[in-house]
């Protein structure tokens, strides 16, 4: 709940400190006197629309603190918000104090405990706090997301919810690991292709180590056929081979001249047999160095054909050698790996199996419960519906209309409910649950966040919350302008709700009518004052005694009969509050 409230220079509202009590606090005073000041500077504290026009005339920035007592409904949200932007070291918060600071250059500055935060939380904390009935901006009934968990919490469903949850979030679960099973074996799929498409292209390329030199080499003579023949011509020709092969004497003119002049020498000086013997074995060499190159002079052979075979396994071996390494041994361990990892890849079509029946029968069981938990919520949204239009009847709204809408949206994959239909799950189930309101009699139903904002909405909202006051978990409600359009009577009867739900909540409340008034617990009146040439916005704590002169200005009298009416309003307020007390 808000503890305090401080303001400094909002409006015109010098300097103002309100301490604000546990239960049902109401404020009155004058029109114009800066009631709605205080309901403007609180929805600042909750992230609402800074604007400089707040800014008290002649001063350069406006100052508001709230100091909350946090619930116990609220307390885990809140520490969790403040631990996860590092602005609490404790488990657990006590109380929060919220600050907004505007300033003439435009700018505002948001705090929290004293520390700057952006706005984002201060909206997500505030919203925690507080809701403000009459600015629908801060209106938590009016946001159709929290529309089925209060539909839950005031049908008691929350177990039962659970319960479905639990299961759904089971699905969510088995879902996840089927999917990256699938892709797991998908990309398996994908990895055999491509191994095996490697093991392939290397094993059909029956690659030997080393034949890439020779390869090489064979091309070099392969392409250049006529330069070798060309060559041993020459050799032959300087060899003294006149190209008839039947001739056993080949040697050159030289050399034969040298053997047979060693011959002779031999003949006539035995001491040159040695040197005889040299000159023969040279002839010999040379005949048998003719004879090798015959032989290879007959091998050069012009093939083009060959070279093109040489040349497309040399452009395989190096495409082989890109893709798989330098070399071609490389190349053969790498298709000896990759063969390797193919033997070891093993499916996983038993997992898969197994948990597509753990899907079918979490959703079946799901289904169950679904339907199960959407037909009582169909009946507690009846219950609350005839509770509402009841409420709304004792506030002069009779012929109004309420009613929960509850829909499921089709889904191919979601939960089978019946006929075959599937329909959209969550973990609040499958419902898509929204108020509908018709305020005026003989108009239709429509979305309770496109009706008129004002006393008429207020009214709603306060039948709304005397149905829903156990489901709300907001620590403190505020409501602007909820006696526009009602009387005396309706007003005590309004008081009278306002005062049952100050029992789970901090209820405050502005109003001009006395018998709304006297059911407060905590009475404050905002009066101005004007002080030379400035006008200044007080607030006050009544006690018993000038709260009763508070009641009489409000019903505009002085006499015996005013003081005894307001004495009367009192009076009746006390005794309802205390049979309400007693039950």
């Amino acid at each position: 709940m808000i503890s305090e409230l401080n303001i400094n220079n909002l409006a015109i509202i010098d300097t103002m400190n309100v301490s604000f009590k546990p239960g049902f606090n109401v404020i009155t005073g004058e029109t114009g006197a800066g009631k709605s000041i205080i309901v403007d500077a609180i929805s600042l504290l909750l992230g609402g629309r800074a604007d400089t026009v707040l800014i008290r005339a002649g001063c350069d920035k406006a100052i508001v603190e709230g100091v909350f007592v946090v619930e116990q409904s609220v307390q885990d949200e809140i520490t969790g918000l403040l631990l996860q932007e590092g602005l609490d070291d404790s488990d657990t918060v006590r109380h929060i104090t919220i600050g907004r600071e505007l300033r003439r250059g435009g700018r505002n500055i948001c705090r929290i405990n004293g520390r700057t935060v952006n706005l984002a939380l201060l909206r997500d904390i505030g919203g925690l706090l507080v809701d403000v009935h009459g600015q629908s901006e801060h209106l938590s009934l009016l946001k159709v997301s929290e529309h089925l968990s209060l539909l839950d919490t005031f049908g008691g469903l929350n177990k039962q919810c659970k319960e479905l949850s639990e299961v759904i979030g089971e699905i969510t679960l088995v879902r996840r690991k089927l999917a990256e099973l699938r892709n797991l074996e998908m990309e398996k799929l994908q990895r055999v292709e491509l191994l095996s498409f490697q093991v392939n292209e290397i094993r059909a390329a029956a690659l030997v180590p080393g034949e890439e030199l020779e390869l090489r080499s064979e091309r070099t003579k392969l392409a250049n056929v006529e330069n070798l023949a060309e060559i041993t011509d020459k050799i032959l020709a300087v060899s003294g081979y006149d190209g008839n092969e039947s001739d056993q004497n080949i040697a050159s003119d030289s050399l034969g001249e040298i053997s047979e002049l060693c011959h002779r020498l031999a003949r006539i000086d035995p001491t040159m047999h040695n040197v005889n013997l040299q000159a023969e074995r040279l002839v010999d060499q040379l005949q048998e160095f003719v004879s090798e190159v015959l032989v290879y002079k007959d091998g050069i052979e012009f093939d083009p054909g060959r070279l093109n075979e040489v040349e497309d396994r040399l452009h395989l071996i190096q495409d082989l050698q890109r893709k798989y390494g330098s070399a071609v041994e490389d190349v053969v361990a790498y298709g000896d790996r990759a063969q390797s990892e193919l033997d070891d890849i093993a499916g996983n079509t038993q997992t898969i199996e197994d948990l597509e029946m753990s899907e079918r029968s979490l959703m079946k069981e799901a289904g169950q419960l679904a339907v199960c938990l959407s037909n009582n919520r169909r009946e507690v949204g009846e219950n609350l519906s005839a509770g509402v239009m009841m409420a709304m009847a004792e506030l002069n709204m009779d012929g109004s209309k309420f009613a929960v809408q509850i829909d499921w949206k089709d889904d191919p994959t979601g939960l089978l409910v019946s006929d075959g239909r599937t329909v959209a799950m969550n973990t609040t189930g499958i419902d898509q649950v929204e108020f509908l309101i018709a305020p005026n009699k003989g108009e239709g139903l429509k979305p309770i966040v496109k009706i008129a904002s004002g006393g008429e909405t207020s009214r709603l909202m306060l039948a709304l919350r005397s149905m829903l006051a156990t489901a709300d978990r907001r620590p403190t409600l505020i409501f602007d302008e909820i006696d526009q359009g009602i009387g005396g009577r309706i007003g005590a009867i309004v008081g009278k709700k306002l005062w049952n739900l100050s029992k789970t909540h901090q209820v405050l409340c502005i109003t001009h009518l006395p018998p709304l008034a006297a059911y407060g617990d905590a009475h404050f009146k905002v009066q101005k004052e004007v002080t030379g040439e400035r006008t200044s916005t007080t607030v006050q704590h009544l006690d018993d005694n000038s709260r009763v002169e508070e009641i009489i200005d409000m019903l505009g009298g002085q006499d015996e009969s005013v003081r005894k009416t307001a004495l009367s309003l009192l009076s009746m307020a006390a005794n309802d509050k205390n049979v309400g007390d007693a039950v």
